[in-house]
């Protein structure tokens, strides 16, 4: 035992000794360092997770990195990787907000140092007042037994919680969640399988809704709450995937009839309207401008599939809504023609300061996350203009999107690492509407953890606390069929 312990002491200072020296006359190169992720250039918010990262190349034998602020501060790493401790990088980014930090890079390769050209993050002045992001993780692949569920995520650390699985729930798919006005004190998702439900938790009491309404013809699905709080709209979906005969292309989603209505929590009532269930068109994916008296949505004639499914083109309308009464009003007005522009239009998500409407423009159809060629867009409310967001879009199917409450942060997917897996990516915004480059969200280690993650990531949205949730329990709710009839009114 006491040879072992000399032999296990032994390794552990080899290993520290591996990379642990001093810098010493660096060959000086005129490029930056190759980074994973590229963090070169973004803009952060105070107190967010450290931006840790790996040299994007694996032949390296130990990495030096300096972190200075412009207001002061620095920090010191060396190792395998960049991994800065978490208190540290807090008070370092606390103390340059509004400033940058300065980056030097240095890499050591069979024996010699080489440095690198120094690089900088902006802290921006504006903070992220969320405590997390909420998201759902789930294979890239075409079924829902796998393992999948929700998940939140604490932004100043590294700290992931599970809010449900569909271990709690075998067989199920839980998806389509959402808070009001960011806070999970009142917080709904959807439920698909044979035991599908609609779950609202409201201040810590859960009711689960009956799935499907035969008089809607549907589920309710794609929740955007209103932000009283009294209510929440809905559309209701009937959808089918089809799949591509082509290799450049995988799954398509085929809306084959939608509509759009609005749900009264307390009342059980289901808010309708001629205007937003027609006979032959699509409505979809409703949301509540921050004032709550104006409902928009995305609107599609409808097609014959699959004949026709390149023919598939959504435009944004809106329509007046009194939550005095919860009457709509008398007409409805297109405020983007994107078939005008041969596009579709999917996922509007208006800022919390009402100046902006973003949205995901693709060729067809609805369900971006398919579509490569899938790339925000601004729609500037007071003016009427629309602009496409070069700044953050790449050609990898840029799509789902979510405002932070101060409308100075966006979260969005995307598919720009590989094409397959879909990451959530951070974005500041300006007073003008310009957006930062977006940066990858930090792990602990970033390429073990991507490189190792089968999972995807979407519909993320920001959220004030941490979802207090009972899975256990709930999965019990969820298999005793016990549910809430909903009255259309």
């Amino acid at each position: 035992m006491k040879c072992f312990r000399y032999w296990v002491i032994g390794v552990g200072c080899w290993l520290m000794a591996a990379c642990t020296s001093v810098v010493e006359n660096p060959t000086k190169v005129d490029k930056l360092p190759a980074i994973y992720p590229d963090y070169i250039g973004v803009t952060i918010p105070a107190g967010i997770a450290p931006l840790n990262f790996n040299c994007a190349a694996d032949d390296i034998d130990c990495m030096d990195v300096v972190v200075k602020g412009s207001k002061g501060g620095e920090m010191h790493v060396q190792g395998d990787e960049a991994d800065f401790d978490i208190a540290d990088w807090h008070e370092l980014t606390a103390q340059n907000k509004g400033g940058q930090l300065i980056f030097t890079v240095c890499t050591r390769k069979d024996g010699a140092w080489t440095q690198y050209k120094d690089f900088t993050v902006n802290v921006s002045q504006y903070g992220i007042d969320e405590w997390g992001l909420t998201y759902r993780r789930i294979a890239p692949g075409y079924e829902v037994f796998s393992h999948m569920g929700l998940y939140q995520r604490d932004l100043s650390t590294f700290d992931e919680y599970a809010i449900i699985e569909n271990t709690q729930v075998p067989g199920q798919c839980v998806n389509c969640h959402t808070a009001h006005q960011k806070d999970p004190k009142n917080f709904v998702f959807h439920v698909r399988g044979t035991h599908g439900a609609t779950m609202f938790q409201m201040d810590g009491k859960r009711e689960w809704l009956k799935a499907s309404n035969d008089q809607l013809g549907g589920s309710m699905v794609y929740p955007y709450w209103h932000p009283s709080g009294k209510y929440c709209a809905f559309s209701t979906n009937q959808t089918r995937q089809g799949f591509h005969v082509v290799s450049t292309k995988r799954v398509e989603v085929l809306d084959l009839s939608s509509d759009v209505f609005v749900y009264n929590p307390v009342t059980h009532e289901i808010l309708t309207d001629s205007l937003l269930q027609t006979k032959d068109w699509s409505e979809n994916s409703p949301v509540f401008s921050p004032d709550g008296r104006t409902l928009y949505y995305m609107t599609c004639k409808q097609q014959e599939f699959p004949a026709h499914v390149t023919d598939e083109k959504y435009n944004l309308c809106k329509i007046d809504f009194d939550p005095e009464t919860g009457k709509f009003g008398e007409k409805v007005d297109t405020i983007f023609n994107a078939v005008a522009m041969g596009k579709s239009l999917t996922w509007p998500r208006p800022s919390y300061d009402g100046k902006y409407m973003m949205f995901t423009l693709l060729d067809y159809g609805y369900f971006s996350i398919w579509h490569n060629e899938s790339n925000q867009w601004l729609l500037d409310l007071q003016t009427g203009e629309a602009r496409e967001l070069k700044e953050i879009n790449s050609d990898m199917a840029d799509s789902f999107h979510n405002w932070s409450l101060n409308s100075r942060w966006v979260v969005f997917t995307s598919r720009r690492g590989d094409g397959y897996y879909t990451r959530l990516y951070l974005a500041c915004v300006d007073e003008k509407g310009h957006f930062s480059k977006p940066f990858m969200l930090p792990q602990r280690h970033p390429k073990e953890y991507y490189n190792e993650s089968i999972y995807s990531f979407n519909v993320p949205d920001f959220t004030t606390t941490k979802v207090e949730f009972d899975a256990y329990q709930a999965g019990k709710e969820i298999e005793s069929d016990k549910r809430t009839e909903t009255k259309v009114k």
